[in-house]
């Protein structure tokens, strides 16, 4: 089991329509999240940069280097997502190895992408 799977099964999730903005860029950061269903399209200056799907995490980033959020998050598809505060993310990253090893993958993923 990988770090983003253990929330598959959690009652404590948000609700999403399609078209719904999650968070925008330049917004502060109090939370990041795992999908648990459905696709969420990451954009740069409205321009879609990724799709997020199912155990994909959004909005770590700011909230792991406390800025602002450096892009927008829109519901592509009706979606769960599972919000992480920043409490509960200092908890899963020292208690749980895989979640954090998950977010560094996901990170680079995006890093490597970019500059690609």
């Amino acid at each position: 089991m990988t770090g983003t799977t253990l929330f598959r099964n959690t009652q404590e999730y948000q609700s999403h329509q399609a078209g719904h903005t999650i968070f925008k860029e330049g917004d502060s950061a109090e939370e990041m999240y795992v999908v648990i269903q459905g696709q969420v399209d990451i954009l740069i200056h409205g321009e879609i940069i990724d799709t997020i799907g199912q155990d994909g995490i959004l909005g770590e980033m700011a909230l792991i280097d406390d800025h602002i959020r450096s892009a927008t998050a829109v519901a592509k598809t009706q979606c769960k997502l599972v919000p992480i505060n920043k409490k509960r993310f200092a908890f899963l990253v020292s208690e749980t190895p895989f979640f954090a090893l998950d977010v560094m993958k996901v990170m680079a993923d995006r890093l490597r992408r970019r500059t690609a």
